[in-house]
């Protein structure tokens, strides 16, 4: 039986689960249906214009061009102390009447509702709200968001979906994301296979885009606990790769866009003024750099202050040595926001180039909107 509405799950945290939402919202958009988008419980929350809200609601109100209203598109929030308070006093909390409220709203507004999910599958169950729970109470069915693999793949599937079967849930189909282009063809066939052996389909597989990890910044000065010296307005410069001052690559300075400089501050000038010389050697009107990190003790004297004021580059300090910079920058998690308009358009295009749309929308019966 069709369901009426769609809840985008994931096997966990940073996997793609807003990415893949976003593109799943725009493509349908696209194909003329009237979409709406609900976050049921979220975990981060920014104010916004006096409302607290879910941070991947405000994005996809951006996206979606529509009027954020707390109640309607991020009707829970489970911020710090939401849990230990529940558990005193769960009577205080009316969290289902506020999600079931959203979901009357949303489905009587639009012909398609997409609500995302939150973290993995047991995230809210302390307070009842796990997202199986949640997808039980709007009657939606399921897309669930993997990282691509084969055997690690179909074990987490297999653990994930037990609790949305348990509830008796509709599993919708299942996306990859993440996958090695050159093991997509591999992929495809033996996980094909094993979901077809659990009788659920295969709706797409994402091509690992590296694109979509370039962190900016701003997500770096936060992970090595800077301080911005110069040009702050420009921290949501993108970053795509890290260079060392001790050791210039001359190829990567000629072809190379948007590289974060990491030198100890006694050689910061060093590095830029040679990287300034190449430049020129290379008739390179703008700067390869996105962003520079001093480290460590030590003062600034900057000869090449000029350079780094003429091509605003933001120039960040911090305690750390260079190694402990390239340890915090490999371990940065990296979301899709609002000051990424890049990974914005690549997700949606992922999705239409990539996702059977036609055969997840099979499974959907659309809504009637009265005129």
């Amino acid at each position: 039986m069709p369901v009426k509405s769609i809840y985008v799950a994931a096997t966990r945290q940073h996997v793609g689960k807003t990415t893949s939402t976003l593109g799943l919202v725009t493509a349908f958009k696209n194909k003329g249906i009237k979409v709406g988008y609900c976050k049921p419980v979220g975990q981060q929350s920014i104010n916004f214009n006096d409302l607290q809200v879910d941070k991947d609601a405000l994005l996809f109100s951006d996206v979606m061009d529509f009027e954020l209203e707390a109640d309607v598109h991020s009707p829970v929030i489970l911020g710090k102390g939401a849990t230990a308070a529940y558990i005193e006093h769960p009577e205080s909390y009316n969290y289902r009447s506020r999600i079931e409220y959203a979901s009357q709203i949303m489905e009587a507004r639009n012909e398609l509702v997409i609500y995302e999910g939150t973290g993995h599958p047991g995230v809210g169950s302390v307070v009842g709200l796990s997202n199986a729970d949640v997808a039980k109470m709007l009657h939606a069915g399921v897309v669930m968001i993997v990282e691509g693999g084969i055997g690690s793949t179909i074990d987490m599937l297999s653990l994930c979906m037990a609790k949305f079967q348990l509830l008796e849930v509709p599993l919708l189909g299942v996306i990859l994301n993440k996958v090695d282009s050159s093991k997509t063809e591999k992929v495809a066939h033996y996980v094909g296979k094993a979901l077809k052996k659990m009788d659920i389909p295969l709706l797409g597989i994402l091509p690992y885009d590296r694109s979509l990890a370039f962190p900016l910044m701003k997500t770096v000065c936060d992970a090595v606990n800077g301080v911005v010296v110069y040009n702050e307005e420009r921290l949501a410069n993108k970053v795509e790769d890290i260079i060392s001052g001790s050791l210039l690559d001359t190829a990567r300075l000629e072809t190379s866009d948007d590289l974060l400089l990491v030198a100890s501050s006694r050689m910061v000038d060093t590095a830029v003024l040679k990287i300034e010389e190449m430049s020129k050697l290379f008739n390179r009107t703008g700067s390869p750099l996105s962003g520079i990190v001093a480290t460590g003790p030590g003062e600034l004297q900057l000869k090449s202050l000029n350079y780094i004021r003429k091509h605003e580059i933001p120039l960040v300090r911090t305690s750390l040595d260079t190694f402990g910079v390239v340890l915090k920058y490999s371990h940065i998690e990296v979301k899709i926001n609002r000051a990424t308009p890049w990974k914005i358009n690549r997700a949606i295009q992922l999705i239409e180039e990539n996702v059977n749309l036609d055969q997840l929308l099979d499974q959907v019966e659309l809504n009637s909107l009265s005129k």
